[in-house]
């Protein structure tokens, strides 16, 4: 399929730059596959929508990874940290998306969060990752939770604030280690959930660690031709007994901001 079949017009005007106070309020279009007809709903409508099924969400939570700093020559630098190597402490290796003037060679040195923490660049890969060392005097991720920014998707044109580090995540978001929220998500509230589960759906969980490659443009001229990026997921031995068992009662299974059933 050629890329330019997808094109659509998205007016700017139309991308919230803000959440609603209320996740489940957010809009839902509904079709009728078997009339055809098209309407207007709210998310909290699911209940009523939903035959009883098994709801498989992703419990990845969002890590603030994106830092900012400086070389030694004052020349501004941004690294996202997309996957740590070895073991948290207080020195870690990671795979990060770098941003420089003029890039970022092996043995190229930074200092970030405001002197909180120290980098080395140790080796590049390709579409613009980097390998580095981070070092700080104390527990990277308290580093990470004090300095860090939720790197919000770049259609959301402002800074992040301190509301993101939490409405940026699902209510059910325990497992660190996503760039990005599993928007689909994003709109399912604890009340919402709780209806669910009184209206007989079941719900099981995954961790799908969303990466660098959603935000990441497409630059083929054919879908088929685009690279797509690496992601870390884990389905745990629970979760794929109740697919298993919804899939033995006929009741169907949907993911939700997961593509790993």
């Amino acid at each position: 399929m050629r890329i330019d079949e997808l094109d659509y017009d998205l007016p700017e005007a139309l991308i919230a730059q803000r959440p609603l106070e209320e996740r489940d309020a957010s809009r839902l279009l509904v079709l009728d596959r078997a009339g055809g007809e098209v309407r207007h709903e709210t998310v909290r409508a699911l209940p009523a929508l939903l035959e009883p099924s098994l709801l498989v969400v992703n419990d990845t939570r969002v890590i603030p990874a994106r830092l900012h700093g400086h070389k030694p020559t004052g020349g501004k630098v941004e690294l996202l940290l997309v996957e740590r190597l070895g073991p948290a402490g207080v020195r870690e290796r990671w795979v990060a998306l770098g941003r420089a003037s003029k890039g970022l060679a092996p043995g190229t040195e930074v200092t970030l969060a405001e002197g909180a923490l120290r980098a080395r660049v140790e080796a590049r890969r390709e579409g613009g990752e980097v390998e580095v060392t981070l070092e700080a005097d104390e527990p990277l991720d308290a580093v990470l939770s004090r300095a860090g920014e939720v790197p919000l998707p770049p259609y959301i044109r402002r800074a992040p604030s301190d509301e993101d580090r939490e409405r940026y995540q699902t209510v059910f978001a325990s497992e660190p280690g996503a760039v990005a929220a599993p928007t689909a998500g994003l709109h399912l509230s604890a009340r919402l959930l709780a209806e669910l589960e009184s209206a007989g759906h079941r719900l099981a969980r995954v961790t799908l660690h969303v990466g660098p490659g959603t935000f990441a443009p497409v630059n083929a001229d054919r879908l088929e031709e685009h690279l797509m990026h690496a992601e870390r997921f884990d389905v745990p031995a629970a979760t794929a007994a109740a697919i298993a068992e919804a899939r033995r009662e006929g009741r169907k299974v949907i993911a939700v901001g997961t593509t790993v059933v």
